[in-house]
């Protein structure tokens, strides 16, 4: 995506999880810019991410035994592990978890 605004970010990342755009909803107020019924997101848009947080999924998936999710569990020095970070690939994420329905036996 070439010169691609944050609001076109949000969309896209609406549409591949089924979700719906709401920063748009609440000028003003605190609203999660993408919501599904089970997820409330929050987009970051940068013109590059640092290069070992790529080559930290990067490996998570080399590494990663067939049929196993790849992600990257992000741990800041002195912090609970409570409040550690996961990191996955959006499209392992819908793949894994893009079908969940709420309230379905």
């Amino acid at each position: 995506m070439t010169n691609t605004t944050w609001k076109s970010v949000e969309r896209a990342i609406a549409r591949k999880v089924g979700g719906e755009r709401m920063s748009n909803h609440a000028l003003g107020l605190q609203t999660p810019d993408v919501e599904t019924e089970i997820w409330s997101i929050e987009v970051k848009h940068r013109k590059t991410l640092p290069k070992w947080l790529h080559d930290s999924i990067s490996q998570a998936e080399t590494n990663a035994t067939e049929g196993k999710l790849p992600l990257v569990v992000l741990h800041e020095k002195g912090r609970w592990h409570d409040n550690d970070l996961v990191l996955v690939r959006l499209r392992d994420f819908v793949d894994w978890f893009g079908d969940v329905k709420v309230g379905e036996e």
